[in-house]
């Protein structure tokens, strides 16, 4: 906003042109005296504060329509000018309307509270260093991997921090310097009608710094598209589908920020024998009807190789038998589904073994379904 400080100030004597300068002279003299006065080359104990004028009296000189705001205040200062809405010729104490006299302290110093402008100057906020993006990528795992963990090596291409120069942009031998337009603060003042906003310097873009000597082969953005080898530690129980995040792992970030995450969308091949429930492995065991009567031991695979299992006998079809331990690591068991089978075919001596078997044995109970049915 238009303040008591552009009375005091003559941007046009900053920079050693005339009033009625043309934009391009008024570049021009800014850039030559903003050489001389850089404090990064200038020694000179008023160097700095010699810069800093005259980066401000530019940045208004440059800019149209603050220009024009200072050139009506110039005007109103020297009693030949009206003041913008409030009517030509008024007679306006500016001491009032901007300073901080008054036991209220103005208009200055209500449009600071609003605006965030105490007595120390405008209130800097920088946009500064951005998170990069998030990188989105698929795997898919054999079942044994997936059911007991593992480390594997995923190749992508993707954006990565530059090796040439490890993120700054800059050739190597050189460094981002500070930005003239903005003195290294990374904002720049916009005048809109009454009042003023601060706002990211669209030289630096907001980070105070520019790169004058970019990177020949990321080209000043600090990152390049190539493939990665990035190495993934799956832990144990990853369900097909799930989605692993690997913090610091994705595009790295905007002038220093931290790099975005890498997620990984895990998918899991069926296998042939084993599934899944929950931590939980599943097996069907196929079992003869000897076997199921009479009980035996029987040899079952499992994710870390075959062991032997007791099937007790009178073991009927769809009962489930349990391993400890064999599931997920720490987790869980492998479920056995016993299927008993029933031949379709008989050699003789079998069934003259199961004539005999049958006339032995008991019938099977069907009383209650008989009750049922009422037979």
């Amino acid at each position: 906003m238009a303040s008591q400080e552009w009375l005091e100030k003559d941007f046009y004597a900053e920079l050693g042109v005339p009033q009625d300068a043309s934009k391009k002279d008024i570049e021009r003299a800014y850039r030559k005296l903003a050489r001389e006065l850089h404090p990064d080359h200038n020694p000179a104990p008023d160097a700095e504060e010699r810069f800093k004028g005259v980066s401000e009296a530019y940045s208004v000189l440059h800019d149209d329509k603050q220009r024009a705001e200072y050139d009506q205040i110039q005007l109103m200062k020297s009693g030949r000018g009206g003041f913008g809405g409030f009517g030509g010729g008024s007679n306006i104490n500016l001491d009032d309307l901007f300073g901080s006299g008054g036991p209220t302290g103005g208009f200055g110093d209500l449009f600071g509270d609003l605006f965030g402008r105490g007595s120390g100057g405008a209130h800097r906020r920088r946009r500064g260093a951005a998170r990069g993006n998030d990188l989105r990528t698929d795997i898919t795992l054999g079942f044994a991997d997936a059911v007991k963990g593992t480390t594997t090596e995923l190749r992508m291409r993707a954006p990565g921090e530059c090796q040439t120069c490890h993120g700054t942009g800059a050739e190597p031998g050189t460094s981002p310097s500070r930005c003239l337009r903005c003195n290294g603060s990374g904002l720049v003042t916009e005048n809109q009608g009454a009042f003023s906003f601060a706002q990211p310097c669209p030289d630096c873009e907001g980070t105070g710094t520019v790169v004058t000597d970019p990177c020949p082969d990321c080209g000043g953005t600090g990152a390049v598209t190539a493939e990665r080898v990035i190495t993934v530690r799956v832990p144990a129980g990853v369900a097909d589908g799930q989605t692993i995040r690997l913090a610091g792992r994705g595009a790295p970030g905007e002038h220093g920020g931290p790099a975005g995450d890498l997620l990984v969308r895990v998918g899991v091949r069926a296998h042939p024998l084993f599934a899944r429930d929950g931590d939980n492995v599943t097996l069907r065991l196929p079992v003869s009807f000897p076997e199921a009567a009479v009980g035996a031991r029987i040899k079952v695979p499992t994710l870390d190789g075959p062991v032997t299992m007791k099937v007790p006998a009178g073991t009927p079809t769809g009962r489930v038998l349990r391993l400890k331990g064999r599931g997920v690591p720490g987790k869980g068991d492998l479920l056995v589904t016993v299927d008993v089978e029933v031949p379709a075919e008989l050699s003789p001596e079998a069934l003259e073994a199961l004539e005999k078997y049958a006339a032995a044995a008991p019938p099977a109970d069907r009383s209650k379904l008989e009750q049922l049915t009422g037979q």
